[in-house]
């Protein structure tokens, strides 16, 4: 098999990322397709995108989340197969013809990716004991991939249920895999192919700090979420009331010494107890 424009369309979400975009898409293959979900509609960026980039078409969108986001992008592409990718990663000049070199004998997959180009921070999860070294110019299978650059199969998934949109922010991805690796799906990442990730840098600086409560409020929320759909109400319960015990302390010994860090753990607190109490994921960083 071989990916090619006439089988493959990037799909990047993007939300307040004009720093970093341009890098991105500048390192694409002009002849693929791109579709931008464009989460903070904005309008000026659509137009700058759309007239200067070839085969780039932005559709803007409400804050509705990755996983939304992604879904988005894949129900209006037209291609067997959508590359699923933060607008903060950069290919390299070969990443996609060292893709086709390595799985020109590929019969089927679910998701695959390139290799991140930072080794102390891989873009892929192994079963535990198994090493984490590899030679190049392998294929291996793995239990998880990351988000932020994922190769999907459309034709593997049932019924086009790609990612769970309860999921705001935060282990959307896990859950992906999770149930491709169910289905007996393969999981591949391509050891000769690289990737670079900038990592955290896919919004402006100027909204970092709203936009970290943001992160600790869903990652406490999805946690709770995704070990209740995989692991069951009693354990999701009891792993989140230890967890809401812990961030309560840390919040507490900062607030007596009047640190800003106690914001971080009282946003932690919100999230872990909105899922336990079976509401949504509502938070939204208020940026504007």
């Amino acid at each position: 098999m071989e990916l090619t424009s006439n089988n493959l369309t990037f799909v990047i979400v993007t939300f307040n990322s004009r720093k970093v975009i341009y890098d991105c898409l500048n390192s694409l293959p002009k002849d693929f397709h791109k579709l931008i979900i464009e989460n903070s509609s904005d309008e000026e960026l659509k137009k700058e995108l759309e007239q200067n980039y070839d085969k780039t078409e932005v559709v803007l969108s409400k804050n509705i989340g990755m996983g939304a986001g992604n879904n988005l992008g894949i129900s209006k592409s037209n291609t067997q197969y959508v590359y699923i990718l933060n607008p903060d990663v950069v290919l390299k000049h070969d990443t996609i013809l060292n893709i086709n070199e390595s799985i020109s004998k590929l019969e089927n997959f679910a998701i695959l990716s390139p290799l991140s180009d930072n080794p102390h921070y891989p873009n892929y999860r192994l079963n535990l004991g198994k090493s984490q070294k590899f030679d190049d110019k392998i294929i291996s299978e793995v239990e998880e991939i990351d988000g932020y650059s994922m190769i999907i199969n459309k034709n593997y998934f049932d019924n086009n249920i790609f990612f769970d949109e309860k999921f705001f922010m935060y282990l959307e991805n896990v859950d992906l895999c999770f149930r491709a690796k169910k289905k007996g799906g393969k999981l591949l990442i391509i050891h000769n192919s690289r990737i670079h990730h900038l990592g955290a840098q896919a919004v402006d600086d100027k909204y970092s700090e709203e936009i970290e409560l943001s992160r600790n409020w869903h990652w406490m929320w999805s946690k709770f979420y995704f070990n209740k759909k995989h692991r069951g109400i009693f354990t999701s319960s009891f792993l989140g009331l230890i967890s809401l015990l812990g961030n309560f302390i840390r919040y507490f010994i900062y607030l007596l010494t009047f640190n800003k860090k106690r914001n971080i753990y009282k946003m932690r607190m919100s999230g872990i107890v909105n899922a336990l109490l079976g509401k949504e994921s509502w938070y939204r960083p208020k940026i504007y």
